[in-house]
């Protein structure tokens, strides 16, 4: 099920957090992503965060074979949202 550039309109809910070399990043982990957009490489996208867009982000690979979309201080602050809290992320293009 590999996504092309362009539209696409796809949503998952988790916590803020993911476990990298021991440390705990302020990422949001996109499950089964590999498999959706058909690559374990870094892929750009466009997307909503809680409704709150974000233009040309990247997902980047977490080294296990999945995606993850960090979440800046700024944003988190915005959201009112720290690590451990859930959020629901919606992706609306791939730009890459």
């Amino acid at each position: 099920m590999s996504h092309d550039i362009g539209p696409i309109d796809h949503s998952f809910t988790a916590p803020i957090g993911v476990e990298v070399k021991g440390e705990t990043w302020a990422c949001v982990e996109m499950p089964d992503s590999a498999e959706f957009f058909g690559t374990g490489k870094s892929v750009k996208v466009d997307a909503e965060v809680d409704g709150e867009a974000l233009e040309n982000v990247g997902l980047m690979p977490t080294g296990k074979g999945g995606h993850m979309l960090s979440l800046s201080a700024k944003v988190r602050k915005k959201l009112g949202k720290d690590l451990g809290d859930g959020v629901t992320v919606r992706l609306t293009r791939r730009l890459t």
